[in-house]
């Protein structure tokens, strides 16, 4: 085995590519396991190929640290000497979705709309930071446990507001879009172009265009239309056949305006697919997304709370708390409708994206609960007991307090205001 990088210790070769070779290493320091994606020596010479994988090599690098995001693999370090260098990646220990494009292989639609929609997200989240991918396939698309993706490897990326010289010529050809194959300018369209094939791939097994030659296949690219999905696999939706033809349409305008849009989209496709009772991601992000008071939240944040809540649909005449009992959970609601009463009066009628129960959770359940909450429709809730938000970043959790000071703030405000008007 190698010799140390840094004070990363290679453990096995996880493969090689082109430009270098990505081995499992241990950070000796913290004990974490890392993939440690190292340079091959050749790419720091003069050859123009050689050149070009350095450039990719620099371009991952000068990402490092700047990328949060649940589905993005994080870059962890980066160091570059006179003949060689390295990175340090996320470890994503589940494969890539190659594994899943095969015709004897392909995963249930309501697990491969989950994937779907979170590549969604990173590619969204990424896009705000001014990155386009360029190299969106299935092979950069990891697997981290279930439906949880990594988008990875961001060598080719496009920064789409930088004034420097970007490298041009670059991606993997199945998967390129028509305006990157003509060389024009690149937005987030051109990766939803490059993840509709991944999808179509995911879904039915094949690829959308295929060709005997690269010329064919650029041509069947820019001039052909792919067949329905579900040509291919029956039982496939028109909501999905409608979904992947719009995210490959020739002109990128004619493509979802949008990562949010598509995503929406995502998300109703799987809710009309799935099985009543079960609550994907997409649905339980969604209904997060749709909370007022944690409007401000990023997505990475509510993707933490997501997966920090406790989350079940209820049916209606559901009692949720009740006056006089100790409890401190907060809740959320994603869907539905709940009535809040105090000594048998009512004294509101909360929506999905609102929240309840924030008095007994400030006070640490300390105080009993000074109104009784009961569903008065079928609903989804998100139920945050004491302590779950002890388990996300710090951030998120600042981000939540503040939130929620805010909304205790306007409250108190509106009830002044109340106050007032009866008085007088």
């Amino acid at each position: 085995m190698a010799t140390n990088y840094g004070k990363y210790q290679p453990i096995r070769l996880l493969g090689k590519g082109a430009s270098g070779t990505v081995y499992l290493a241990q950070d000796t320091f913290s004990g974490a396991e890392v993939a440690l994606k190292v340079l091959d020596a050749a790419a720091v010479t003069n050859g123009t190929q050689d050149r070009k994988r350095l450039k990719q090599f620099l371009n991952e690098a000068s990402l490092t640290g700047r990328l949060s995001h649940p589905h993005i693999a994080a870059i962890l370090d980066a160091a570059i000497g006179e003949e060689s260098g390295y990175l340090a990646l996320e470890y994503v220990p589940g494969g890539d979705l190659s594994q899943f494009t095969l015709p004897g292989a392909l995963l249930p639609v309501e697990q491969a709309i989950e994937m779907a929609f979170k590549s969604c997200g990173a590619l969204d989240y990424a896009f705000r930071q001014g990155v386009v991918h360029r190299d969106i396939k299935p092979a950069n698309i990891m697997v981290a446990s279930g439906t949880n993706i990594k988008v990875v490897d961001f060598g080719a990326a496009y920064w789409h507001n930088a004034e420097k010289t970007q490298i041009a010529n670059i991606g993997s050809p199945g998967y390129m879009s028509p305006e990157q194959l003509s060389g024009q300018p690149l937005g987030f369209q051109s990766d939803m172009f490059a993840l509709g094939v991944v999808f179509y791939e995911l879904f039915t097994g094949e690829r959308p265009f295929i060709g005997k030659s690269l010329a064919e296949l650029f041509s069947r690219i820019a001039l052909a239309d792919p067949q329905p999905p579900s040509r291919l696999r029956p039982e496939l939706s028109e909501g999905i056949d409608r979904m992947v033809l719009t995210m490959l349409r020739k002109a990128p305008e004619e493509r979802y305006p949008s990562w949010a849009e598509l995503a929406l989209d995502l998300a109703a496709v799987g809710r009309l697919g799935s099985v009543h009772n079960a609550i994907p991601d997409s649905e339980r992000f969604g209904g997060l997304r749709r909370i007022e008071v944690l409007a401000s939240l990023s997505d990475a944040e509510i993707w933490e709370l997501v997966y920090a809540a406790l989350w079940r649909r209820v049916p209606a005449r559901t009692m949720l708390m009740r006056e006089g009992e100790e409890g401190g959970s907060l809740f959320c609601l994603a869907s539905g409708e709940v009535t809040v009463t105090k000594n048998g009066r009512l004294l509101n009628m909360l929506r999905a994206g609102e929240y309840f129960g924030e008095m007994a959770y400030m006070k640490a359940g300390l105080m009993p609960r000074q109104a009784t909450a009961e569903t008065t429709s079928e609903a989804l809730i998100a139920e945050f007991p004491l302590g779950v938000l002890n388990g996300t970043s710090k951030n998120c959790q600042l981000a939540v307090a503040t939130a929620m000071l805010h909304a205790l703030v306007d409250r108190l405000a509106l009830s002044d205001e109340r106050i007032t008007r009866v008085s007088t």
